[in-house]
């Protein structure tokens, strides 16, 4: 059977600690300090511990209320995300969104997205942080991520995938003019290459060969570098070959600044996802920028 009292006395709680004692807590909730006293007093007795230490001056949480007023707290947090489920803020999401987004990405491909998202929602305000080193969404406070990987191995997280690229291997006519093409993936250890240091081996590169099995072959690492960006742009300097997911160098190609090598072998996709913690309920703000995600750039 539930206990019907399994709540009574949360709120106040939360709000004593919150506000830093009763008389704070009473004038926010609207009650007198007489009343918060006696809900406080009720609950460490139907919890049957000391939840505060207080004096006349001061007042401060017991270990045992430390931890009560944690879960008490996204308590809380779960219940006004449920409300919000069924209340206008689920057509108007209100609030701030933090959103974790690799450099390039959030820059060209995902900076439409955040405008209309702000078109359609102004209640809403972005807290974007853009860099290409992975996050931990949960312990860092994030509301999503958006990620390009290979593959995911995180469990705590949600993640849908939004479209896949393949990773081509390029450099420029004046690097291949210098240095020649190499006729096989093996061949890319007496060449320059060009390595993304954000991987956990950068120099190692994927290939697929004929019978489609994956391979890895080692390169020299004549630059290590933590922005897509700045590769692409040594790439076109000439200073030595890239291995790099296609979206990034769409246009390099197509204007003959760089040449894709070795096509035959390149057939690793990275995928572009939006994560998002699992332990939460999705919030409408979070659900709606990635309906409007999905809309605007999934293929």
């Amino acid at each position: 059977m539930t206990n019907n009292k399994l709540f009574d006395g949360i709120i106040i709680f939360v709000q004593v600690v919150k506000s830093g004692g009763f008389s704070a807590a009473a004038e926010m909730l609207g009650h007198s300090n007489s009343h918060i006293s006696k809900e406080i007093n009720k609950l460490e007795a139907r919890l049957g511990v000391r939840l505060l230490n207080r004096t006349t001056r001061s007042l401060a949480l017991t270990p045992e209320g430390e931890a009560y007023y944690q879960e008490c707290t996204q308590l809380i947090i779960d219940a006004e995300q449920a409300l919000g489920l069924i209340s206008q803020d689920s057509l108007n999401p209100r609030g701030t969104l933090k959103i974790s987004c690799p450099v390039w990405l959030g820059t060209t491909y995902l900076q439409q997205v955040f405008s209309d998202y702000l078109a359609l929602y102004p209640d809403m305000q972005l807290d974007i942080d853009l860099n290409d080193k992975t996050v931990d969404v949960v312990a860092d406070g994030y509301d999503l991520a958006i990620r390009a990987s290979v593959a995911l191995t995180e469990s705590s997280i949600i993640c849908k995938r939004l479209f896949s690229s393949p990773i081509c291997t390029v450099a420029a006519p004046s690097y291949i003019q210098k240095f020649g093409v190499p006729k096989h993936p093996s061949e890319l250890i007496h060449h320059q290459c060009l390595c993304y240091s954000n991987l956990k081996k950068s120099n190692q590169w994927q290939y697929t060969a004929a019978d489609d099995r994956p391979f890895n072959v080692d390169v020299q690492q004549k630059l290590r570098c933590n922005s897509a960006p700045m590769m692409v742009a040594m790439a076109v300097g000439g200073v030595g070959i890239c291995h790099i997911p296609k979206f990034y160098i769409e246009s390099e190609v197509e204007n003959g600044e760089l040449v894709a090598l070795l096509p035959e072998y390149d057939r690793t996709l990275v995928n572009v996802y939006v994560v998002y913690p699992s332990r939460k309920h999705l919030s409408a703000k979070v659900r709606r920028f990635i309906e409007l995600l999905e809309c605007k750039v999934s293929g």
